[in-house]
């Protein structure tokens, strides 16, 4: 499909004579178009759901989340990977995100670098990308060049090929293992996709970083529980977080805490079951770290 054709370039009626509202009048637009996302993406849960499962079975054996994209969209991917190492506690190896021109392109527009499958390929290499790993292209067009060829060599080394577009059967999604693509209609200012499309891709993409989190144990209830406690305001939170989760007085936690060598899953396990320290560990290890398939089991097998 030529680039005019595509829903994200096409005008939006609603906008035509955007230049001459009031600035009350251009708020509203902008917002009003703006409701038109969340519906967009409802349309599309069972795909996101879908990827969910399958990235979290190849992160749980050991393999990365790696974004690929462009201009905006790849920005999202660069800031979705980042923000998952402060907030679940994982190493920055295992969640990157590729941009092409590469990091300079965050700040400043890098000319042709999106018109080149090849060097989506040969960013990928350089990782070393493997079967378990799943790389996400994002490209709100469904057509970018670097987007493309970061799916295409995906599939060739048996990697989980997501898609993340805003267009409906894209050349990027016919590259996907599994395509997610909320349509959310022109923009307010023609082609500008920072905007809808922007915003779009920024909510699908953090449903799914944070649902494999969800299945990698990061999370027990609604509590980022692989807080690392570097500082003393991060030792506080995670006793807090064992006070919340196991009844246990602040001293209790501050010594499980401790015995668990500040491993706040293995010292929530150890409060809950009564454990030592080596056991909660090794099953936590049996249970992908998750510590409410633990306590699930430990209840069954106790009758609890």
């Amino acid at each position: 499909m030529a680039i005019a054709d595509l829903i994200t370039e096409q005008r939006n009626p609603a906008s035509m004579h955007i230049d001459t509202m009031t600035t009350p009048e251009i708020a509203a637009l902008i917002n009003h178009e703006d409701a038109k996302i969340a519906p967009a993406i409802a349309k599309e849960e069972a795909h996101i759901a879908a990827a969910i499962d399958e990235a979290s079975q190849r992160y749980n054996r050991g393999g990365r989340l790696i974004y690929a994209g462009a201009g905006t969209s790849g920005r999202l991917g660069v800031l979705d990977a980042a923000e998952l190492v402060p907030t679940y506690g994982i190493p920055p190896e295992r969640a990157v995100g590729l941009i092409a021109g590469g990091m300079s392109a965050m700040f400043k527009s890098v000319e042709g670098a999106e018109d080149s499958a090849e060097l989506a390929e040969h960013d990928l290499k350089h990782l070393n990308l493997n079967a378990n790993d799943t790389v996400i292209g994002i490209a709100a067009s469904g057509r970018t060049p670097y987007a493309v060829g970061a799916l295409t060599y995906a599939q060739q080394i048996k990697a989980l090929a997501v898609s993340v577009t805003c267009v409906a059967d894209s050349e990027l999604a016919a590259h996907a293992n599994i395509a997610i693509a909320p349509v959310v209609g022109p923009e307010v200012i023609t082609g500008s996709t920072r905007m809808k499309a922007g915003t779009a891709q920024k909510m699908v993409l953090n449903m799914l970083s944070t649902g494999v989190m969800i299945r990698a144990g990061k999370v027990f209830s609604n509590l980022m529980i692989d807080v690392q406690p570097t500082n003393a305001k991060l030792v506080d939170r995670a006793e807090r977080i064992i006070v919340e989760t196991t009844g246990v007085t602040k001293p209790q936690a501050a010594s499980l805490l401790k015995a668990a060598a500040h491993k706040v899953p293995v010292a929530i396990v150890m409060a809950k079951t009564g454990m030592d320290v080596a056991a909660a560990t090794q099953v936590l290890a049996a249970h992908d770290g998750v510590v409410s398939a633990v306590l699930t089991a430990w209840e069954a097998e106790h009758g609890r």
